[in-house]
């Protein structure tokens, strides 16, 4: 190659990857490649231009006195997103003729932009012209693809071929002749379907829009940056309704977190803080995790989307680093950190800090650059973009003094005073217990009412629903009076714990029971069972009253019963008969 180039006299040699030299083909009394250019360099007989980054030219070309000395280094920074654009129009026509389809200038903008904006580890243009790449073999790979109607045909035929081989054994010959002129119709409108499919679709050039840039930027990223479907819209729009399929009361809090959501998925957003930030403050066991987790499965269809971290495990200062990553130099460094690497994994998510207010002093601060410019640099130097969470911060603060009796464990109906006296003393105690820069920073504080009587049995409700799916698939329905649901309220509800108790009560006064009564076949399938309560009026504690189950059989009239049965257990109506 080096005779050629001194021959010729008129090449300029490119090497990427320049920093491969150093020690390539180096051995034991031999030298690197490196050292066989420098000559040539010096000399001036190579016109070489060479391509490495800046840790690796630091890394291996500084480190060669000499062969550093024969280069001259020219930085090429990241070109702007409208740069990125005249580029891929000049690409424009190589993918084209290599996907055979048609790339629209909108097309060319929207990878630029989105990449610039929801792709942070890697550059301009690479990421914006990959996403060209993808879009485009997707689409030919779609259009390659058999269509829907075409396997249609194809069962269609299957089953009147199966349908005339049997009237041919039943000697009826009348169907079976009208069977075979039916196959010979679909496999005539199947030809025609397909000759369609081949000679029209595939000679058209598809053409690739913006729309298929944002489907492939979603598969990358989960990041949802479609334009937004009339299914969607009207979803998002009934946001709070579905919410509250899980959560019980607490409409400021769901209102709150709808508003966040819809402005983020309408593009109005600051686009340089996270979708949302609140604090959610209230006494324990009143909903504030469990609205995290429904909003989670709202977005992503699954609880596990929740980023939960619990705060309590970093209430000293070193134990900062595994949140955001080790230094250099320190144990963990190459393992990131708890919250830094998930958000990464998961850009489009739903992060909960619970009980931030156990969390070290230090914690804050670096959550500061999260809440205004919605990124953070973990301990490797990777930037890490919170653009797209919604950040939820839960604090028991201010509602130590909440387990004083309230009518029986239960807030009285007129107690807005009392919500508003634990409301001030929250803020009061989050203001003393963390900086104004901090609290500044938080999109809303929003303080969770007290449990309510009422609520407490639409609770029970929700859970007795699942109880009641688990029977449906033993053929079995599950129907509560309205004096087992105010017991099961009465029995789980704890001025200081909260709801929480509510499902270990479920577990021990209805499920163990019910499972001991399936197993001695005391109630079994095609039963409708009905829990019921003795010794007891429905007033006082109840400490003598008992639950019982009385099975009956399901009329034969009404098959549904036990779909009946499940959604008046788990519906906000009581489900007694």
């Amino acid at each position: 190659m080096l005779k050629e180039i001194n021959t010729r006299g008129d090449i300029i040699l490119f090497i990427d990857e320049l920093h491969t030299l150093v020690g390539a083909g180096a051995a034991e009394g031999a030298i690197d490649a490196a050292s066989i250019l420098k000559p040539k360099l010096a000399r001036g007989e190579l016109q070489t231009i060479g391509a490495t980054t800046l840790d690796e030219y630091r890394k291996y070309i500084e480190k060669d006195a000499a062969l550093e000395r024969r280069f001259q280094p020219v930085q090429v920074g990241e070109p702007t997103v409208e740069h990125t654009i005249e580029i891929l129009k000049g690409l424009r026509d190589r993918y084209e003729a290599h996907h055979r389809v048609s790339i629209t200038d909108a097309a060319m903008v929207a990878a630029a932009t989105l990449a610039d904006r929801y792709i942070n580890d890697r550059f301009l243009p690479d990421k914006a012209i990959d996403l060209i790449d993808e879009a485009g073999a997707r689409m030919r790979i779609r259009r390659m693809t058999a269509p829907p109607d075409l396997r249609e045909f194809d069962e269609k035929i299957a089953e009147a071929r199966r349908e005339k081989e049997s009237a041919i054994d039943a000697q009826d010959f009348e169907k079976a002749a009208s069977l075979r002129d039916r196959e010979k119709t679909l496999v005539a409108q199947r030809a025609e379907r397909e000759k369609q499919w081949r000679s029209g679709d595939l000679d058209v050039v598809a053409e690739v829009d913006d729309e298929q840039i944002a489907e492939v930027l979603g598969n990358w990223t989960g990041i949802p940056v479609f334009k937004l479907t009339e299914a969607e819209t009207t979803r998002l729009l009934r946001m709070e309704e579905e919410l509250h399929k899980r959560i019980i009361g607490q409409e400021d809090a769901v209102k709150a977190v709808s508003k966040a959501i819809r402005r983020t998925r309408a593009g109005l957003k600051d686009p340089k803080r996270p979708s949302g930030s609140f604090i959610f403050a209230g006494p324990s066991g009143v909903g504030k995790t469990e609205l995290s987790k429904a909003l989670a499965n709202f977005l992503f269809g699954d609880d596990d989307a929740l980023i939960q971290i619990d705060m309590g495990e970093f209430h000293d200062r070193f134990t900062a680093s595994r949140l955001f990553g080790a230094p250099p130099g320190y144990v963990g460094y190459e393992e990131g950190g708890q919250l830094t690497e998930k958000v990464r994994r998961k850009p489009f998510s739903v992060v909960l800090f619970d009980e931030i207010e156990k969390a070290h002093q230090e914690i804050y601060n670096s959550l500061l650059q999260v809440l205004e410019d919605g990124r953070l640099t973990d301990g490797q130097g990777r930037t890490v973009d919170f653009k797209n969470t919604v950040l939820i911060f839960t604090s028991n603060l201010g509602t130590s003094d909440i387990s004083k009796p309230v009518g029986l464990g239960f807030s009285k109906g007129g107690g807005e005073n009392d919500y508003e006296r634990m409301k001030q003393k929250v803020n009061d105690e989050l203001k003393k217990h963390f900086r104004p820069e901090f609290l500044n920073r938080i999109d809303d504080i929003i303080v969770f009412h007290q449990l309510t009587r009422e609520e407490i049995i639409r609770m029970v409700d929700l859970m007795i629903s699942r109880v009641a799916g688990q029977l449906k698939s033993k053929d079995m329905a599950l129907v509560l009076t309205d004096a087992a649901k105010a017991l099961l309220a009465k029995r789980g509800f704890d001025p200081v714990l909260g709801a929480r108790p509510l499902r270990r009560t479920i577990q021990r006064e209805i499920e163990d029971q019910l499972s001991e009564k399936i197993l001695f076949e005391e109630v079994g399938p095609g039963q409708v069972v009905t829990v019921d309560v003795d010794n007891w009026d429905g007033e006082g504690p109840g400490e003598d009253a008992v639950f019982t189950f009385t099975g009956t059989r399901k009329p034969p009239a009404e098959p549904d019963l036990a779909k009946a049965g499940a959604h008046s257990a788990g519906g906000p109506e009581p489900a007694a008969r």
